[in-house]
Protein backbone atom coordinates (compact mmCIF):
# COMPACT_ATOMS: atom_id res chain seq x y z
CA UNK A 1 0.00 0.00 0.00
CA UNK A 2 1.47 3.45 -1.04
CA UNK A 3 2.15 5.58 2.06
CA UNK A 4 1.22 9.25 1.46
CA UNK A 5 2.86 12.18 3.48
CA UNK A 6 1.08 14.31 5.81
CA UNK A 7 1.57 17.98 3.89
CA UNK A 8 0.29 20.95 4.98
CA UNK A 9 -1.92 22.82 2.18
CA UNK A 10 -3.09 25.81 1.44
CA UNK A 11 -6.78 26.01 1.09
CA UNK A 12 -7.72 29.28 0.65
CA UNK A 13 -6.67 30.97 -3.22
CA UNK A 14 -3.03 32.06 -2.97
CA UNK A 15 -1.94 32.25 -6.79
CA UNK A 16 -1.01 34.88 -8.96
CA UNK A 17 -3.30 34.77 -10.64
CA UNK A 18 -7.24 35.96 -10.66
CA UNK A 19 -9.83 33.07 -9.81
CA UNK A 20 -12.43 31.78 -12.79
CA UNK A 21 -15.56 31.63 -11.85
CA UNK A 22 -16.11 28.93 -14.89
CA UNK A 23 -14.01 25.85 -13.08
CA UNK A 24 -14.08 24.23 -9.64
CA UNK A 25 -11.01 24.21 -8.05
CA UNK A 26 -9.62 21.69 -5.49
CA UNK A 27 -6.37 20.33 -3.24
CA UNK A 28 -5.35 16.46 -4.45
CA UNK A 29 -2.54 14.74 -3.66
CA UNK A 30 -0.93 11.43 -5.22
CA UNK A 31 2.32 9.53 -4.31
CA UNK A 32 5.24 8.88 -7.04
CA UNK A 33 7.32 5.48 -7.13
CA UNK A 34 9.98 7.19 -4.92
CA UNK A 35 7.37 7.46 -2.52
CA UNK A 36 7.08 11.19 -2.54
CA UNK A 37 3.78 12.33 -1.91
CA UNK A 38 3.01 15.02 -4.71
CA UNK A 39 0.66 18.50 -3.98
CA UNK A 40 -1.56 19.31 -6.91
CA UNK A 41 -4.36 22.25 -7.92
CA UNK A 42 -7.08 20.29 -9.45
CA UNK A 43 -9.69 22.29 -12.14
CA UNK A 44 -12.52 20.54 -13.71
CA UNK A 45 -14.92 22.56 -15.72
CA UNK A 46 -18.42 23.30 -13.86
CA UNK A 47 -21.40 21.00 -14.48
CA UNK A 48 -19.05 18.44 -15.96
CA UNK A 49 -21.12 15.36 -17.00
CA UNK A 50 -18.98 13.43 -18.81
CA UNK A 51 -15.57 12.12 -18.80
CA UNK A 52 -12.92 14.32 -19.93
CA UNK A 53 -9.75 14.51 -21.67
CA UNK A 54 -7.17 15.58 -18.61
CA UNK A 55 -4.07 17.41 -19.09
CA UNK A 56 -1.26 17.49 -16.33
CA UNK A 57 0.96 20.78 -15.95
CA UNK A 58 4.36 21.89 -14.29
CA UNK A 59 6.77 24.50 -14.50
CA UNK A 60 8.81 26.53 -14.99
CA UNK A 61 11.90 25.34 -13.16
CA UNK A 62 12.31 27.14 -9.59
CA UNK A 63 8.30 28.16 -9.99
CA UNK A 64 5.45 26.51 -7.87
CA UNK A 65 1.94 25.69 -9.29
CA UNK A 66 0.50 29.19 -7.53
CA UNK A 67 2.35 31.40 -10.53
CA UNK A 68 2.60 29.80 -14.32
CA UNK A 69 1.31 26.37 -14.62
CA UNK A 70 -1.69 27.18 -12.64
CA UNK A 71 -2.65 29.49 -14.94
CA UNK A 72 -2.25 27.29 -17.47
CA UNK A 73 -4.10 24.62 -15.89
CA UNK A 74 -6.97 26.99 -15.06
CA UNK A 75 -7.11 28.14 -18.71
CA UNK A 76 -7.22 24.49 -20.11
CA UNK A 77 -9.75 23.70 -17.69
CA UNK A 78 -11.90 26.57 -19.01
CA UNK A 79 -11.85 24.90 -22.40
CA UNK A 80 -12.90 21.73 -21.61
CA UNK A 81 -10.18 19.70 -20.11
CA UNK A 82 -10.01 18.54 -15.95
CA UNK A 83 -6.41 19.24 -15.38
CA UNK A 84 -4.10 19.42 -12.53
CA UNK A 85 -1.13 21.76 -11.58
CA UNK A 86 1.53 20.20 -9.36
CA UNK A 87 4.43 21.44 -7.87
CA UNK A 88 7.23 18.15 -8.12
CA UNK A 89 9.17 16.62 -5.78
CA UNK A 90 11.25 19.04 -2.93
CA UNK A 91 9.20 21.96 -4.03
CA UNK A 92 6.05 24.24 -3.13
CA UNK A 93 3.51 22.08 -1.08
CA UNK A 94 4.66 18.32 -2.64
CA UNK A 95 6.89 16.60 0.13
CA UNK A 96 10.30 15.07 -0.09
CA UNK A 97 13.24 15.75 2.14
CA UNK A 98 15.63 17.58 1.49
CA UNK A 99 14.30 20.40 0.08
CA UNK A 100 14.98 22.63 -2.94
CA UNK A 101 16.74 19.24 -4.90
CA UNK A 102 15.78 18.27 -8.16
CA UNK A 103 16.67 15.13 -10.58
CA UNK A 104 15.74 14.27 -13.94
CA UNK A 105 15.21 10.96 -12.95
CA UNK A 106 12.71 12.20 -10.37
CA UNK A 107 10.76 15.10 -12.01
CA UNK A 108 10.25 12.82 -14.87
CA UNK A 109 8.32 10.22 -12.25
CA UNK A 110 6.82 13.52 -11.11
CA UNK A 111 4.97 13.77 -14.55
CA UNK A 112 4.32 9.82 -14.37
CA UNK A 113 3.14 9.78 -11.10
CA UNK A 114 0.25 12.76 -12.53
CA UNK A 115 -0.76 10.56 -15.54
CA UNK A 116 -1.21 7.49 -12.99
CA UNK A 117 -3.63 9.95 -10.68
CA UNK A 118 -5.50 11.42 -13.73
CA UNK A 119 -5.44 8.11 -14.98
CA UNK A 120 -7.90 6.22 -12.64
CA UNK A 121 -10.33 9.76 -11.72
CA UNK A 122 -13.70 8.62 -12.54
CA UNK A 123 -14.47 11.55 -14.31
CA UNK A 124 -11.25 11.42 -16.78
CA UNK A 125 -10.79 9.38 -20.16
CA UNK A 126 -8.09 7.45 -19.51
CA UNK A 127 -7.37 7.19 -23.28
CA UNK A 128 -7.16 10.77 -23.18
CA UNK A 129 -4.22 12.30 -21.33
CA UNK A 130 -2.10 14.67 -22.04
CA UNK A 131 0.56 16.72 -20.59
CA UNK A 132 2.42 20.73 -20.18
CA UNK A 133 5.49 21.50 -19.22
CA UNK A 134 6.95 25.11 -18.78
CA UNK A 135 10.69 26.60 -18.89
CA UNK A 136 12.99 23.72 -17.33
CA UNK A 137 9.68 21.78 -16.86
CA UNK A 138 9.15 21.59 -20.90
CA UNK A 139 12.59 19.58 -20.80
CA UNK A 140 10.82 17.08 -18.52
CA UNK A 141 7.80 16.81 -20.35
CA UNK A 142 9.31 15.92 -23.63
CA UNK A 143 11.71 13.48 -22.41
CA UNK A 144 8.63 12.10 -20.12
CA UNK A 145 7.11 11.87 -23.98
CA UNK A 146 9.84 9.22 -24.98
CA UNK A 147 8.54 7.07 -22.73
CA UNK A 148 5.04 6.81 -21.13
CA UNK A 149 2.92 5.82 -24.28
CA UNK A 150 -0.47 6.85 -21.82
CA UNK A 151 0.59 10.36 -23.22
CA UNK A 152 -1.37 11.33 -26.40
CA UNK A 153 -0.17 15.00 -26.73
CA UNK A 154 2.80 16.90 -25.21
CA UNK A 155 3.17 20.90 -25.55
CA UNK A 156 6.35 22.70 -24.09
CA UNK A 157 6.14 25.99 -23.52
CA UNK A 158 9.67 28.31 -24.06
CA UNK A 159 11.38 25.12 -23.13
CA UNK A 160 14.90 24.65 -21.26
CA UNK A 161 16.73 21.81 -21.89
CA UNK A 162 17.90 22.15 -17.86
CA UNK A 163 21.19 19.23 -18.90
CA UNK A 164 22.16 21.06 -21.43
CA UNK A 165 22.48 24.45 -19.33
CA UNK A 166 23.75 22.59 -16.23
CA UNK A 167 26.89 20.79 -18.19
CA UNK A 168 27.53 23.74 -20.88
CA UNK A 169 26.46 26.93 -19.12
CA UNK A 170 24.13 29.51 -20.44
CA UNK A 171 24.32 29.97 -24.29
CA UNK A 172 26.54 26.91 -24.02
CA UNK A 173 29.61 29.40 -23.16
CA UNK A 174 31.03 26.73 -20.65
CA UNK A 175 30.91 23.93 -23.38
CA UNK A 176 34.58 22.47 -22.33
CA UNK A 177 36.48 20.15 -20.58
CA UNK A 178 37.82 22.75 -18.63
CA UNK A 179 34.74 24.80 -17.38
CA UNK A 180 33.00 21.42 -16.23
CA UNK A 181 35.92 20.59 -14.50
CA UNK A 182 35.77 23.37 -12.65
CA UNK A 183 31.88 23.41 -11.91
CA UNK A 184 32.71 19.91 -10.73
CA UNK A 185 35.30 20.91 -8.29
CA UNK A 186 32.53 23.79 -6.93
CA UNK A 187 29.70 21.29 -6.70
CA UNK A 188 31.68 18.69 -4.79
CA UNK A 189 33.89 21.58 -3.21
CA UNK A 190 30.23 22.55 -1.31
CA UNK A 191 29.52 19.10 -1.23
CA UNK A 192 32.12 18.84 1.56
CA UNK A 193 30.70 21.97 3.43
CA UNK A 194 27.18 20.88 3.42
CA UNK A 195 28.46 17.72 5.04
CA UNK A 196 30.00 19.54 7.51
CA UNK A 197 27.23 21.89 8.57
CA UNK A 198 24.68 19.44 8.84
CA UNK A 199 22.72 21.86 5.95
CA UNK A 200 22.25 22.30 2.29
CA UNK A 201 23.45 26.12 1.30
CA UNK A 202 21.14 27.51 -1.54
CA UNK A 203 21.94 29.20 -4.61
CA UNK A 204 19.65 32.21 -4.09
CA UNK A 205 16.51 32.54 -6.74
CA UNK A 206 16.96 35.71 -8.89
CA UNK A 207 19.00 38.06 -8.42
CA UNK A 208 17.95 41.18 -5.88
CA UNK A 209 18.21 43.99 -5.95
CA UNK A 210 18.75 44.09 -9.74
CA UNK A 211 22.22 45.15 -11.08
CA UNK A 212 21.98 47.38 -13.92
CA UNK A 213 24.27 45.99 -16.49
CA UNK A 214 22.72 42.66 -15.53
CA UNK A 215 22.01 40.54 -18.52
CA UNK A 216 18.18 40.52 -20.32
CA UNK A 217 17.24 37.25 -19.81
CA UNK A 218 18.10 38.28 -15.57
CA UNK A 219 16.21 41.47 -15.69
CA UNK A 220 13.26 39.43 -17.64
CA UNK A 221 13.30 36.98 -14.79
CA UNK A 222 13.49 39.69 -12.33
CA UNK A 223 9.99 41.20 -14.02
CA UNK A 224 8.37 38.25 -12.91
CA UNK A 225 9.56 36.19 -10.11
CA UNK A 226 10.24 39.60 -8.54
CA UNK A 227 7.40 41.90 -8.47
CA UNK A 228 3.98 41.43 -8.31
CA UNK A 229 3.35 40.35 -11.78
CA UNK A 230 4.61 36.72 -9.90
CA UNK A 231 6.32 37.06 -6.68
CA UNK A 232 5.23 34.18 -4.77
CA UNK A 233 6.54 32.82 -1.69
CA UNK A 234 6.89 28.96 -1.91
CA UNK A 235 8.57 30.03 -5.38
CA UNK A 236 12.62 29.08 -5.33
CA UNK A 237 13.40 31.57 -7.87
CA UNK A 238 11.35 34.01 -6.31
CA UNK A 239 13.40 33.39 -2.78
CA UNK A 240 16.64 31.38 -2.07
CA UNK A 241 16.67 28.95 -4.67
CA UNK A 242 17.60 25.73 -5.60
CA UNK A 243 20.25 24.00 -3.12
CA UNK A 244 23.90 24.79 -4.52
CA UNK A 245 24.60 20.75 -5.46
CA UNK A 246 21.18 20.54 -6.80
CA UNK A 247 22.47 20.29 -10.19
CA UNK A 248 24.59 17.51 -9.86
CA UNK A 249 22.26 15.06 -11.40
CA UNK A 250 21.61 17.16 -14.67
CA UNK A 251 24.39 18.02 -15.47
CA UNK A 252 25.73 14.12 -15.47
CA UNK A 253 22.85 13.28 -17.89
CA UNK A 254 21.40 14.30 -21.22
CA UNK A 255 17.79 14.86 -22.33
CA UNK A 256 15.98 13.45 -25.45
CA UNK A 257 18.19 10.68 -26.45
CA UNK A 258 15.22 8.60 -27.46
CA UNK A 259 13.46 12.19 -28.45
CA UNK A 260 12.96 10.66 -32.36
CA UNK A 261 10.89 7.75 -31.07
CA UNK A 262 8.34 9.80 -29.63
CA UNK A 263 5.19 8.57 -31.71
CA UNK A 264 2.41 11.04 -30.22
CA UNK A 265 1.50 14.71 -31.10
CA UNK A 266 4.20 16.79 -29.99
CA UNK A 267 3.70 20.89 -30.00
CA UNK A 268 6.73 22.98 -29.01
CA UNK A 269 6.39 26.86 -28.36
CA UNK A 270 9.07 29.42 -27.84
CA UNK A 271 8.96 33.05 -28.01
CA UNK A 272 11.04 34.34 -30.99
CA UNK A 273 12.95 37.28 -28.58
CA UNK A 274 13.24 34.63 -26.32
CA UNK A 275 16.99 34.19 -24.72
CA UNK A 276 15.79 30.66 -24.48
CA UNK A 277 14.62 29.81 -28.04
CA UNK A 278 17.56 27.66 -29.31
CA UNK A 279 16.74 24.94 -27.05
CA UNK A 280 13.91 24.26 -28.60
CA UNK A 281 14.47 24.65 -32.09
CA UNK A 282 17.68 22.32 -31.67
CA UNK A 283 15.09 19.81 -29.50
CA UNK A 284 12.35 19.91 -32.29
CA UNK A 285 15.11 18.77 -34.75
CA UNK A 286 15.01 15.71 -32.83
CA UNK A 287 11.64 14.97 -33.12
CA UNK A 288 10.08 13.09 -36.08
CA UNK A 289 6.22 12.43 -37.92
CA UNK A 290 3.77 14.71 -38.87
CA UNK A 291 2.40 15.23 -35.19
CA UNK A 292 4.89 17.71 -34.25
CA UNK A 293 5.28 21.31 -34.60
CA UNK A 294 7.41 23.99 -33.74
CA UNK A 295 5.00 27.07 -32.69
CA UNK A 296 7.78 30.52 -32.61
CA UNK A 297 5.52 33.28 -31.42
CA UNK A 298 6.55 36.96 -32.90
CA UNK A 299 8.20 39.03 -30.67
CA UNK A 300 7.41 37.09 -27.56
CA UNK A 301 10.75 36.82 -24.32
CA UNK A 302 11.23 33.65 -22.89
CA UNK A 303 8.88 35.22 -19.65
CA UNK A 304 6.25 36.01 -21.70
CA UNK A 305 4.90 32.90 -21.62
CA UNK A 306 4.44 32.51 -17.95
CA UNK A 307 1.24 34.50 -18.01
CA UNK A 308 0.95 36.10 -21.07
CA UNK A 309 3.23 39.12 -20.77
CA UNK A 310 1.70 43.20 -21.80
CA UNK A 311 -0.25 41.06 -25.34
CA UNK A 312 -1.62 37.98 -24.32
CA UNK A 313 1.58 35.87 -25.80
CA UNK A 314 -0.02 32.64 -24.69
CA UNK A 315 -1.65 31.02 -27.47
CA UNK A 316 -4.34 29.05 -25.63
CA UNK A 317 -6.50 28.62 -28.76
CA UNK A 318 -3.78 27.10 -30.39
CA UNK A 319 -2.89 24.61 -27.48
CA UNK A 320 -7.11 24.02 -27.44
CA UNK A 321 -6.88 22.84 -30.79
CA UNK A 322 -4.21 20.52 -30.75
CA UNK A 323 -5.34 18.66 -27.73
CA UNK A 324 -8.90 18.59 -29.32
CA UNK A 325 -7.34 16.54 -32.19
CA UNK A 326 -4.61 14.57 -30.25
CA UNK A 327 -7.25 14.12 -27.42
CA UNK A 328 -9.67 13.05 -29.20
Amino acid sequence: MMKTEALKLINEWDKTFEKSDKVDHSKVTFVNHFGITLAADMYVPKNAERKLPAIAVSGPFGACKEQSSGLYAQTMAERGFLTIAFDPSFTGESGGFPRAMHSPDINVEDFQAAVDFLSVQDNVDSDRIGIIGICGWGGMALQTACFDTRIKATVTSTMYDMTRVAGNGYFDAEDSKEARKAAREAVNKQRTEDYRNGSYARAGGVVDPLPEDAPFFIKDYYDYYKTDRGYHARSLNSNDGWNVTAGTSLANTRLFTYAGEIDSAVLMIHGEKAHSCYMSKDAFQLLKGDNKELMIIPDAVHTDLYDGGDHDYIPFDKMTSFFEEYLK
